[in-house]
């Protein structure tokens, strides 16, 4: 469990991050929003911004902070009122991101989401071209759960799941966990003074669990465990997890820099075949594309599949639900999460991308299926 360069060379590369910042971070232990807190991790991120790297920022505390606002010393346990808690408490929350960001010149947009979100094909491909259109805008989305109108992920969901399922609904390179500890440690420091900090550990490690069991504080639901968890679901998709201080002076830059801050968490996995591993996993097919032979040579060069090369529509399914792709001999080449649903499908293949809008009224996306979300018969 000691410091690979090559590993923290890696973080460094990393050309889209997720970051996360925990309850006890924003709200300061419970004391209500603290706002030089967040106007420096908003002067982390823009140091990051500068060179190009894409920032997508999950951020708790929109409970912790309505608390604080309606004068509740402890969390509630009935859902309605931990729902008033979220929507009291979200308002001020993003005014005070927004601001933090506007000062270096950054434009945030606020993404309530909750797990089903990215269960659902269809919703997960919306929330995935919704994100990825705001990063090529510039844009640091500012990721919450929404916790106004669900009732399972308040009662048994966190933010640090979160920010793993979108570093992989994204792609991320690395997903970074602030927190008010230090990174992971043998044991609770706050209890055996023989705790060491880990410096960097496989994400897959079984061991880790039982380092980071115990439970969360009273304003947020995580936890060290919830971390490890988190960095293991990031490293099916190929993600680096860094579990490090929000505290800690410039911590962003520092990792962005590859210096061994906090705990890192390493995946054994290759982002490529993950996806695609994640892809398979997820794929039950629900019709099928009959391809002309430029397609299937397009597809094979590693190339999206759009619609001017789809021959034959077969079979009623909705947007981004998985289809196979068959060449003109009827042999499988490819499997994917289609952007069109059947009905619209029919309509616009064996026509340009340049037709769709005229043909549907409006443009979903210029693809078929994205090269991001296929997987063909070389992979």
């Amino acid at each position: 469990m000691t410091t690979n360069l090559t590993n923290t060379t890696r973080v460094a590369e990393a050309k889209r991050l997720v970051i996360k910042v925990g309850s006890a971070l924003v709200t300061n232990n419970g004391e209500g929003l603290d706002t030089a807190a967040i106007g420096e991790w908003a002067r982390q991120i823009a140091e990051l911004r500068a060179p190009g790297k894409e920032v997508v920022l999950v951020s708790s505390g929109a409970i912790a902070c309505g608390m604080r606002r309606l004068g509740w010393r402890k969390r509630p346990r009935a859902v309605h009122e931990l729902q008033a808690c979220a929507a009291v408490g979200q308002m001020e929350l993003v005014q005070v991101y927004e601001s933090a960001f506007s000062a270096h010149g950054l434009h945030t947009a606020q993404v309530l989401l909750t797990h089903d979100d990215l269960a659902d094909r269809k919703r997960y491909l919306n929330a995935r071209s919704t994100l990825t259109t705001l990063l090529a805008l510039g844009v640091v989305p500012i990721i919450n759960e929404n916790d106004t109108v669900v009732t399972d992920e308040i009662k048994f969901g966190d933010n640090d799941t979160l920010g793993a399922l979108v570093a992989n609904l994204v792609d991320a390179d690395c997903l970074i966990i602030l927190t008010d500890q230090s990174g992971l440690y043998t044991a609770d420091p706050r209890k055996d003074p023989r705790a060491m900090l880990i410096a960097e550990a496989r994400a897959d490690d079984p061991a880790l669990e039982a380092m980071a069991g115990g439970a969360g504080t009273q304003y947020g639901k995580g936890g060290m465990i919830t971390k490890v968890i988190a960095a293991r679901r990031a490293a099916g998709s190929g993600a680096h997890t860094v579990i490090a201080s929000g505290r800690e002076p410039d911590v962003i830059p520092r990792l962005a820099r590859g210096e061994a801050v906090g705990t890192l968490l390493v995946s054994g996995t290759p982002r490529r075949s993950a996806r695609k591993q994640w892809l398979a996993d997820h794929l039950q097919l629900n019709g099928r594309l009959l391809l002309d032979a430029g397609a299937v040579k397009a597809l094979g060069e590693g190339k999206s599949l759009l619609p001017i090369g789809v021959v034959e529509v077969q079979g009623e399914f909705e947007r981004g639900a998985a289809v196979a792709c068959v060449s003109p001999e009827g042999k499988e080449v490819a499997r994917g999460l289609i952007n069109y649903s059947g009905g619209d499908a029919r309509r616009i293949a064996r026509h340009a991308s340049a037709e769709i809008e005229n043909i549907l009224g409006c443009l979903d996306e210029p693809e078929m299926i994205h090269r991001d979300n296929l997987m063909t018969s070389q992979d």
